[in-house]
């Protein structure tokens, strides 16, 4: 991926020339019907279709799962991509090249530099696995795979090869520009360079896309350092890639839990046995980026940690960094493993069906959490519950707001004996959650209206003409109505695809998305009558509302000048 900003012109240029329909129909069938196009949903297991993708309005709605956004939604969900990823996709399936406002490498290191980046590794990557086949040195690679219990399709399907223990053995065959900027080579003050990887079974480390963009090396005696890994590049970061994901997503693209291990053979080990959703971090604490990766592709992690003290306290350090990620709907548990063994040892001691019951049986992350502060401490002594509250809420308040938030307070609460301090944080806990439990008919009467103007981007006119005093207006949700009304006016979109598109980020994102998946049951030609209804009524009953609440302040403590001039205007027009 190259740096620098999309121009928010071409993406909004990009989704008029992209028609949703073609687009998802080359991924999911559709089938026309009535209106819309249907079929059964991609996004969750179903028998009949609830999937509807509106040609008109260039926006899709599963009415089973609730998912719904334009083309460029659809392509983050269905191809596990991120916005600029989805973009650059959604840029090639209709021919057309992402321009950049700004880049975030040094000068030259341009889009084209970085396909040449991508290609090199890729080779260099089928160089290793020919030099495991074929190099005198790699008979000994072989023979530790083999001694590990490593078969070669194993070793094909991870692309599993061997380094030559020379200095040169990359550089006499690829340019050593690119060698040098994929981290492959190892450049000296005088010029000169060597290959970084020598003597190693290399492990190559694939995006979520396939694309080699980095190595793990295993020595295969006892030298130092062990493992190796590829150092920061334009194409690898290694706190934002984990190990095996893209031969996880290729064996099951939806995955019911992602365990992630410590280590290269750890996941090559478990998917000898069978178990082929294991990932590994590379060699460094995870971290959020990893954390909101895997969460894209499954909504249960298992935390697998060696049993000895230094896998507790990693085991711990993971834990204490997940608690931003856990928005509705995550699941994290932590599986510890016996004293002196890894994944590797102990799926090879025990089988894989008493492996796998220790993973059903993980302990969930506020079991964990819970019993690492209570340990050591005398709750029936107050300095504990003290101890224990004041450490625990540390953590707790980076929770998102939601059930489990509340539900962690409430249990800490339970532990303390005595009262939390975050009293406030649990009571928006639960009027968020309340309005997230209320199941309504009808939507009311601002929500109906605004739905209508959200599907139907082009009404703004109709609003416009009438020339509303929103000020001297008084109705539930009146100033997200408000913000919706402005984005309206100021983007003038030409369909819903472009206008959900300008709410991307925005505070008002998800509100928008829920009022425009309303089902509201209106033909199209009745959709402009309605709307004039309805805001006709609207503004009716805002009016009354706004009226009601001045001659009540009026009777109670008295208006001032400007108050009771709106109040004689308001009675006049009533």
């Amino acid at each position: 991926m190259s740096g620098g900003r999309i121009p928010r012109e071409f993406i909004d240029e990009l989704l008029v020339r992209v028609d949703i329909v073609d687009l998802i129909d080359s991924h999911v069938p559709l089938k026309k019907t009535g209106g819309n196009y249907v079929a059964r949903c991609p996004f969750h297991t179903e028998k009949t279709p609830s999937f509807s993708v509106n040609r008109n309005k260039q926006f899709f709605h599963c009415f089973g799962c609730g998912v719904s956004g334009n083309a460029i939604s659809f392509l983050m969900n269905f191809n596990h991509l991120d916005f600029v990823e989805a973009v650059e996709d959604l840029a090639a399936f209709v021919g057309l090249d992402v321009p950049r406002e700004s880049f975030a490498y040094q000068a030259g290191e341009n889009k084209t530099d970085l396909a040449a980046l991508y290609a090199v590794m890729e080779q260099v990557a089928a160089f290793y696995v020919e030099q495991l086949r074929t190099d005198g040195q790699g008979k000994k690679a072989v023979a530790y795979l083999t001694k590990r219990g490593i078969t070669s399709k194993v070793a094909d399907d991870f692309m599993l090869g061997y380094a030559p223990d020379q200095w040169q053995g990359l550089a006499s065959r690829f340019k050593q520009d690119l060698l040098v900027g994929t981290g492959m080579l190892v450049s000296k003050e005088d010029g000169h360079a060597y290959d970084r990887f020598r003597g190693r079974i290399m492990f190559p480390i694939r995006d979520k896309r396939g694309r080699v963009v980095g190595f793990g090396g295993r020595v295969l005696d006892d030298t130092l350092p062990k493992y190796l890994n590829s150092p920061e590049t334009p194409l690898f970061h290694k706190g934002q890639e984990v190990y095996g994901l893209y031969e996880l997503l290729k064996k099951n693209p939806k995955p019911q839990r992602i365990l992630l291990v410590e280590g290269y053979m750890d996941v090559i080990a478990l998917a000898q046995f069978g178990l082929d959703y294991a990932v590994a971090a590379l060699g460094t604490a995870i971290s959020q980026a990893h954390l909101d990766l895997l969460f894209r592709f499954s909504s249960e992690l298992v935390f697998c940690f060696d049993g000895d003290r230094a896998g507790r306290d990693a085991a711990w350090r993971a834990i204490a960094a997940v608690f931003p990620s856990l928005k509705g709907g995550r699941k994290i548990c932590v599986m510890l493993l016996p004293q002196h063994h890894d994944p590797d040892s102990l799926v090879r001691e025990e089988g894989l069906e008493k492996f796998t019951g220790r993973i059903e049986k993980a302990q969930a992350l506020s079991d964990y959490f819970f019993g690492h502060f209570s340990q050591g401490l005398k709750l029936s002594e107050m300095e504990g519950r003290s101890k224990l509250r004041d450490e625990a809420e540390t953590y707790l308040k980076q929770l998102p707001i939601g059930t489990f938030r509340e539900m962690m307070f409430e249990r800490l609460s339970g532990l303390a004996k005595q009262h939390i301090l975050d009293n406030e944080a649990i009571l928006e806990c639960k009027k968020q959650e309340k309005k997230h439990r209320q199941k309504t008919g009808r939507p009311s009467l601002p929500s109906f209206v605004a739905a209508l103007l959200l599907k139907n981007p082009e009404l703004i006119e109709i609003v416009e003409q009438k020339e509303i005093d929103w000020g001297q207006l008084e109705f539930e949700g009146v100033e997200k109505f408000k913000n919706i009304l402005q984005v309206i006016t100021n983007k003038k979109p030409a369909n819903y695809g472009l206008l959900l598109e300008a709410f991307r980020g925005h505070a008002d994102e998800v509100v928008v998305k829920k009022l425009a998946s309303l089902d509201l049951l209106i033909p199209e030609s009745g959709v402009e009558a309605e709307f004039c209804d309805a805001l006709d009524r609207l503004l009716m009953q805002a009016k009354l509302a706004s009226l009601e609440k001045l001659l009540a302040k009026e009777k109670s403590q008295g208006l001032d000048a400007q108050e009771k001039e709106v109040l004689r205007k308001m009675i006049a027009k009533k």
